[in-house]
């Protein structure tokens, strides 16, 4: 079994590159009527991209912002640096991406 040895630079180096997730008031009321296993998916990409930048994300068209595709569910957001801005989580539908 490898142990994994990091020093605190490294350290900090990784926690650097970590995004805080922020829900508006609308995308966590969203995010709880999600059902139970499809809001623990939103959740686990949500965290995957905050911490690796991994995931199907694109830039929306018309507007500012992007959005993460997560199977049948879409995240509609801004970042900066440091920061991702959820603002819309649920379903793909005709008015996804109307919703500001």
């Amino acid at each position: 079994m490898a142990i994994l040895s990091l020093d605190c630079s490294e350290i900090r180096a990784i926690l650097s590159r970590v995004k805080t997730i922020i829900l508006t008031l609308s995308a966590a009321k969203d995010l709880d009527a999600l059902p139970r296993d499809a809001r623990e998916q939103v959740e686990a990409g949500l965290h995957r991209y905050a911490m690796t930048g991994q995931g199907d994300v694109k830039a929306l068209q018309g507007r500012d912002g992007y959005r993460l595709r997560i199977g049948s569910y879409r995240v509609i957001f801004d970042e900066d640096a440091t920061t991702i801005l959820a603002i819309y989580i649920g379903r793909r539908a005709t008015t996804t991406y109307k919703r500001s």
